[in-house]
């Protein structure tokens, strides 16, 4: 083993003792340091046993055992456990060193802690790090940002952890300057939160529409995951819907529908109303756990509301297709507003983010890789100047196909009083997309007519505002005008 660690990790909890060992497995020595000191003694005691790692019991020994520049991964919840660890860290290192945050940190705060960590001399990094538990064992999705000097001293440990796609590309590249990677990868959560709307919605649909029980399901998301939809989601669903409880029965029907959330899809949906971008199918699947955590409440209600009664008369096997279809068209929005967040953010923070290199990171190793993924980079190899994914002829023809089964499953669903609002609203972005002229034009007259906030005309240049007293009762002076 070497004298000293090439990279050191803060943090022994799930994510971060798989992390270690997938390094280790790569040939790197790694240093070890817990708060609670005694989960080192059982990590070398235990899986880590006869391993490189250099066990530490003080953040001095920590700090002390790593080559330099040295190079300190962090594992730890996000927000006030970061700052801590970075004010007890910065005494101990010296200029050149760099802090990793690997956590699911809110980019703002990533932002801040790279500003901060450069003005002391060190370098700083915050990562996503995506896949879960079996991920950061065999190979993680990585999107690194922050001080562009450390990607250097860094890049090999990182792309030799992360996962592989297409004969060896490593699933991890720079992403961009200061919070650009915990951005990315907070799109990558919020678009996780829609891929498992999507799927759940899809699931309510048959069992509740067509009476099917959790193992035929099993068969038809098995099906679907030889074709347009394969990806990690539909593959863990098929698992998930043959699993049986020690009577036999389906588990899943035992799990209480309340869901719960990090708070990563909210920062999505937050960021999304910031920038005004339309993050419509992100939005409702946020809103629709927090719903379902309204358990109590909708108990109540069941017993009290009359609504409509599913009455399915169709043929089971079309709407299974048509689903299948509906949930690609779905896909194809979440993805398209997804990149559109990430188009106007790298706008707004002064980013340059590479669209298509994102997708290749997101392939492999993270909760959102599919096939699907391959064609995204693909639209961006063709036109890196893309503004929306709809605007490429293979996704313009993929939604356009899609659409007719979408209608029909959504019509379906609400003819049949069964809540599909993932699937509604991605299907409502998609026709306000593709709509020359939407009804804004009212709003707008709604507007000028109680608060005088003025209104732009179609026969008069962009930029020019009118005013009307609506009713002959009000004065000409006009509100200001301003983008919220």
């Amino acid at each position: 083993m070497k004298e000293k660690a090439d990279i050191g990790l803060i943090g022994l909890a799930v994510m971060g003792e798989n992390l270690v060992l997938n390094m280790e497995s790569k040939g790197y020595t790694v240093a070890v340091y817990n708060r609670t000191v005694a989960k080192v003694d059982n990590f070398l005691g235990g899986r880590g046993k006869g391993k490189n790692f250099i066990g530490a019991g003080s953040l001095e020994e920590f700090v002390a055992a790593i080559e330099r520049p040295r190079k300190v991964m962090m594992l730890v919840k996000a927000g006030k456990p970061v700052d801590d660890f970075i004010e007890l860290l910065l005494p101990l290192l010296e200029p050149g060193d760099i802090i990793i945050d690997g956590g699911n940190s809110h980019f703002p705060d990533t932002i801040r802690r790279t500003k901060y960590v450069e003005s002391k001399g060190l370098l700083y990094i915050g990562t996503g790090v995506s896949g879960g538990e079996e991920g950061a064992l065999k190979g993680p999705s990585m999107m690194p940002g922050g001080s562009a000097a450390a990607w250097p001293h860094v890049k090999e440990i990182f792309q030799a952890v992360s996962a592989k796609v297409d004969g060896g590309v490593p699933c991890c590249d720079w992403v961009g300057e200061n919070g650009a990677g915990h951005f990315v990868k907070m799109v990558h959560n919020g678009i996780e939160y829609g891929d498992m709307q999507i799927i759940n919605e899809a699931y309510h649909l048959m069992k509740e529409l067509l009476g099917m029980d959790a193992f035929e399901q099993h068969e038809v998301f098995k099906q679907w995951n030889k074709g347009v939809l394969d990806s990690y989601l539909i593959e863990i669903t098929t698992d998930i819907m043959a699993y049986r409880d020690e009577d036999g029965s389906p588990l899943v029907e035992k799990i209480l529908d309340t869901a719960g959330q990090k708070g990563t899809g909210k920062w999505t949906a937050v960021t999304a109303l910031d920038l005004g971008i339309p993050l419509t199918l992100i939005g409702e699947s946020v809103f629709s756990r927090c719903l379902s955590a309204q358990k109590d409440l909708r108990v109540k209600a069941s017993k009290v509301i009359t609504g409509k009664k599913a009455d399915f008369t169709g043929k089971k096997q079309q709407f299974i297709d048509d689903l299948e279809k509906a949930i690609y068209g779905a896909k194809i929005i979440s993805y398209a507003q997804g990149y559109d967040l990430m188009m106007e953010a790298a706008k707004e923070y002064g980013w340059n983010l590479n669209y298509g290199g994102i997708a290749l990171m997101w392939r492999g190793g993270c909760i959102i890789r599919s096939r699907f993924l391959g064609d995204i980079k693909k639209a961006f190899d063709n036109d890196p100047s893309l503004e929306n994914l709809l605007l490429d002829p293979f996704f313009k023809q993929a939604v356009e196909e899609a659409q007719e089964s979408w209608r029909r499953v959504c019509a379906t669903a609400l003819l049949n009083g069964i809540p599909v609002p993932a699937l509604t609203a991605a299907l409502n972005y998609f026709d306000g997309f593709r709509s020359e002229r939407l009804p804004a034009n009212l709003l707008q007259a709604q507007r000028d007519y109680f608060g005088a906030h003025q209104y732009e005309r179609v026969d008069k240049p962009r930029g020019q505002f009118f005013h009307t007293n609506w009713t002959g009762h009000g004065g000409d002076t006009a509100s200001t005008t301003y983008d919220v």
